[in-house]
């Protein structure tokens, strides 16, 4: 069927055109948490019967949603190796967000992107990855991101997802229309403007890049309705994106290498002067308040979090040695203890998107417990380390 033959006239706004040259990109905008999109997508493809239909995914996410396996094949020690707990927690949280709406909605979320891949299939039509790799965005996100903002978006979050807010009937018919994901990162975005950089116009620029270099005359993509106007304008503009430097993990600044190290120089060299100019016994004195002023705070966090007892001895143990280093934190060698002596079943990867939206259950929930235990004793080596360091500077002048 050529381009001319379609039947158009019945397609609604969220579905965009785009012409270039001899090339048609017929871009549908959803929601994520709609039946409506899901039906549109499906009347879309099978009019267009398009060379190849793209889709705002990555392999992660599309093993996820086709799998509905997405928790459950975390490898959560090796998560905690790489150092990656802090940007899985985000994902988290906004997965949770968006499947209580869904909830709320009566629809899966992802359900018309889960469409778009059925539809193309039954109709022998090849399908295309468009999206960057989640844990890419999700690790500049947060590498991006000043310490302040990281604290400011995991309360943000915890408190809407602890938030049952009642939706009337009218709220919920406006939310079908709408991207509710990027509605959230938008909003975010005005207090944060570094996640709707790299969340939404990154994104933007990223999808468009994919969905150009993908073979074919004519190509259905499938996006969420917030990315729409960025896709169309950088198509129609003929921008093109260096897919690689936006795929990178941006280095950690400047400042907080120089804090990371800089912290431990002044501990350990005004422990030594200490002992040069006031004995042994004051250093020593010094360095058993450093060790119980990190260990304990640290214990204490792990305990609250309900962690395993070795958890808690491991969490005292640690933090006077992990607060000297900024390789690892206190909170990852408490976290990878908690998975070793309590590892989450498989019951609670399944239900960790419903528990993370009750304050009760993240200490129910082993895989959400493991969180805590990061976070709290997280808290309690930084409560510790800057307690400890005034007290012992304080101590260089005394004598």
């Amino acid at each position: 069927m050529s381009a001319t033959q379609v039947d158009r006239s019945s397609y609604p706004q969220e579905v965009r055109i785009v012409t270039l040259g001899e090339r048609e990109f017929i871009l549908v905008g959803t929601a994520h948490i709609s039946q409506e999109s899901a039906d549109l997508v499906r009347r879309v493809i099978e009019n267009e019967k398009p060379d190849q239909v793209c889709v705002e995914l990555d392999q992660q996410r599309y093993k996820a949603l086709s799998e509905q396996r997405k928790w459950e094949s975390l490898d959560l020690k090796a998560l905690i190796r790489q150092k990656q707990l802090s940007t899985l927690m985000v994902n988290l949280l906004l997965a949770s967000y968006q499947k209580k709406l869904g909830n709320k909605l009566g629809v899966m979320p992802g359900l018309e992107l889960l469409e778009a891949t059925r539809v193309a299939g039954e109709n022998n039509i090849p399908i295309s990855l468009c999206d960057r790799d989640i844990r890419i965005t999700l690790r500049r996100a947060w590498k991006s991101m000043k310490f302040m903002d990281r604290v400011k978006l995991l309360a943000s979050g915890l408190a809407g997802l602890t938030e049952d807010q009642e939706i009337s009937e009218a709220q919920l018919a406006e939310l079908r229309q709408k991207d509710v994901l990027n509605e959230l990162i938008q909003e975010m975005g005005k207090a944060m403007p570094v996640l709707k950089t790299v969340l939404i116009d990154e994104r933007d620029s990223y999808l468009a890049q994919k969905i150009r270099e993908t073979e074919g005359k004519r190509i259905v993509a499938v996006v969420g309705a917030g990315h729409l106007t960025g896709i169309v304008e950088t198509l129609e503009a003929g921008l093109q994106q260096d897919l690689q430097k936006i795929e990178q993990i941006p280095p950690s600044g400047p400042m907080l290498k120089i804090i990371g190290w800089g912290i431990p120089a002044i501990i350990i060299g005004s422990l030594i002067y200490i002992g040069f100019t006031q004995g042994g016994e004051a250093a020593g004195d010094n360095f058993m308040f450093w060790f119980l002023v990190n260990g304990i705070p640290s214990a204490i966090g792990a305990l609250v979090a309900w962690a395993h007892p070795l958890t808690i001895i491991t969490a005292f143990l640690a933090a006077p040695f992990t607060s000297l280093t900024p390789v690892i934190g206190a909170g990852y060698v408490a976290a990878f203890v908690q998975v070793y002596f309590q590892p989450p079943i498989v019951r609670e990867f399944q239900t960790v998107s419903d528990d993370a939206g009750t304050l009760k259950t993240w200490w129910e929930n082993r895989l959400l417990r493991v969180f805590l235990v990061f976070i709290l004793t997280s808290l309690g080596s930084m409560v510790g380390t800057y307690v400890g360091l005034a007290e012992i500077v304080t101590n260089l002048f005394r004598g």
